[in-house]
């Protein structure tokens, strides 16, 4: 076991957004966060590394409680990726090198640049080292923000809509960068999402969240139709695509 969520509820100016949330995650997992706009997607991920404190409820993180960890402690463990980000241009090396501020006491060392060098290798990114932030494409942006989240060696990327505002091939290349990162190293990743179809395709399971709690966590192959229509309101078919679970909604007659 490496990530376990126990009872978690946080509310927002005494309205409950998230009612006895809990899971557990191990290492090398890709979860994805699925529900409607204003289910608690985005408030689970910052309770889980303290962003937001919760109400009541625990995180723990290989049996040690993420309650009791310092803000440095908590950020060598998890990279948080928002949904938005609003920046000063920066190279897209120095950005991708924010992500050692936590190990970084005075400058950076060899050894930070050198984290830096082999995620820009191994993301085949080289060639924007020293281009500037403000002249990338949204593609190009995002890569450099997960590029950041990796480069602080985390156990657990939190993911907030990665995908949300990029077109089909770099959704596709977003998420395969993710699930590169996890196999490869061993990582737990947790991913609010709207795209069910991209979920089932890199996804190994799924917490659904219905009105602040829990409506379903299981493995993407026991998702049915019904849950997804319980969760969304809509009727839907689920069919097999070249080995893909693919959602197709039913519209009713007018």
């Amino acid at each position: 076991m490496m990530l376990k969520v126990d009872g978690l509820n946080f509310n927002y100016n005494e309205i409950p957004v998230l009612k006895d949330v809990g899971f557990q995650l191990e290492h090398g997992q890709i979860m994805s966060v699925l529900g409607m706009n204003g289910a608690g997607k985005t408030t689970l991920l910052k309770c889980l590394n303290r962003i937001l404190v919760p109400r009541k409820g625990n995180v723990f993180l290989d049996d040690k409680n993420v309650r009791d960890m310092g803000r440095n402690h908590i950020a060598k463990h998890f990279a948080y990726v928002p949904q938005k980000y609003d920046e000063e241009p920066l190279t897209v090396f120095d950005a991708i090198l924010l992500g050692r501020k936590p190990y970084i006491k005075w400058e950076p060392t060899a050894h930070d640049l050198s984290i830096v060098e082999a995620i820009l290798y191994r993301l085949d990114m080289e060639h924007l080292a020293l281009k500037t932030t403000d002249k990338l494409s949204g593609g190009e942006m995002q890569k450099v923000i997960i590029a950041r989240a990796l480069a602080q060696e985390p156990e657990v990327l939190l993911l907030d809509e990665p995908t949300s505002n990029l077109d089909l091939k770099n959704q596709l290349q977003v998420m395969q960068l993710v699930t590169k990162a996890v196999r490869e190293h061993h990582l737990a990743a947790i991913i609010s999402m709207h795209d069910i179809n991209l979920a089932f395709r890199f996804v190994d399971h799924f917490l659904m969240l219905h009105e602040g709690r829990v409506h379903l966590l299981a493995p993407k192959e026991e998702v049915t139709a019904a849950d997804i229509e319980k969760v969304y309101g809509v009727k839907v078919i689920l069919r097999e695509l070249d080995q893909y679970k693919v959602v197709i909604p039913v519209e009713k007659k007018l």
